[in-house]
């Protein structure tokens, strides 16, 4: 099976300038065009508050290109991602060098167990737990609810966490220093073009992208027939089909979010394009699936699996038995 979709994707494995640029420059269009309209249209809600869902689409569309750029799988040539992807990390609040050494480390180490530190949402295995002490339960059970994780979470992670991200003194922190003299002078442009309204729509959008966002790379690889395991058993292909998920939230969904929901065909081929990657689902004949697409139901109680269960290769939600016992909410 294996060689049989590797042949598959490869066919979807195409760069193209001229998609990468529509896609580049038609995301930027719809990005400046909803910022302008919230901005300028601040007081009349029926305007301004969908424009600012639109921004954050846009915005997560932008982090989700920038993405590509780290891959080279945007346009033809290194250089043009390059230059792409630093433009494109300015409205995504990410720095792109360090952003790509990190989802390059995520992509090494998918599924490892003993490599979890690569990960974008920390797991914990169920025999950790219940070896665990009381602060060590309380913090995991604050991390993983649902409420703290997608507004507190993306709200850590885009304002304050990218701003010296992980691993920035291995790949250079004059990159991020200057991102982030960038990104300044940018929020103050916003000021001065269209004042406080601006700065508000600005910060708004940036807060739903990131609960956008953090959904997103939950779900990803949290679900409950996700794959880890330890060396020497670990499957790297498997790990990349199995141990992430194809959600089917939808067509606008997936328009606002560039396709990253196909995150298992993404993995197995970081060289498909963000923009071939539906296509790419669609055609997929049935032989080939490794596992079901995840829908709005499942994808919200997936929100409720907590725990890698090493013996039933399952995720798993909190012991009930334990639940009474902890104050948090989970």
């Amino acid at each position: 099976m294996m060689t049989d979709i590797r042949e598959y994707t490869r066919q979807y494995a195409v760069k193209s300038d001229a998609m990468g640029a529509l896609s580049f420059f038609a995301s930027l269009a719809a990005y400046g065009t909803a910022l302008c309209l919230a901005a300028i249209h601040a007081s009349t809600l029926w305007i301004s508050v969908p424009m600012v869902v639109i921004l954050a689409f846009a915005s997560v569309r932008l982090y989700v290109l920038q993405h590509d750029c780290g891959h080279h799988s945007l346009f033809e040539t290194k250089w043009m991602n390059d230059a792409a992807g630093y433009v494109l990390s300015i409205f995504s609040l990410t720095p792109f060098r360090v952003m790509q050494y990190n989802h390059n480390l995520h992509h090494a180490y998918l599924g490892n167990l003993e490599h979890r530190e690569t990960t974008e949402v920390y797991t914990m295995t169920l025999r950790e737990w219940e070896e665990a002490g009381f602060l060590t339960r309380l913090w995991y059970r604050l991390y993983r609810n649902p409420a703290i994780m997608l507004s507190l979470g993306g709200i850590y992670t885009y304002f304050i966490a990218y701003r010296w991200p992980r691993n920035t003194r291995k790949v250079g922190a004059g990159g991020v220093i200057a991102h982030n003299l960038m990104l300044a002078a940018y929020v103050a442009l916003v000021y001065l073009a269209f004042g406080l309204p601006g700065l508000v729509v600005l910060g708004l959008s940036a807060v739903i992208a990131g609960v956008i966002g953090v959904f997103l790379v939950y779900l990803q690889h949290n679900f409950e027939d996700t794959y880890w395991d330890r060396k020497p058993d670990l499957d790297f292909r498997k790990a990349t089909l199995v141990g992430s998920s194809s959600l089917d939230l939808g067509h606008w969904w997936d328009i606002g979010t560039g396709n990253i929901a196909y995150h298992d065909l993404h993995h197995f081929n970081p060289s498909i394009p963000s923009f071939m990657l539906r296509k790419c689902q669609n055609n997929l004949p049935d032989e080939l699936k490794s596992h079901d697409v995840i829908r709005w139901p499942e994808a919200i109680r997936s929100f409720r699996l907590k725990l890698w269960d090493e013996d039933a290769e399952r995720l798993v939600p909190f012991p009930k038995e334990r639940a009474h016992s902890m104050a948090a909410a989970g």
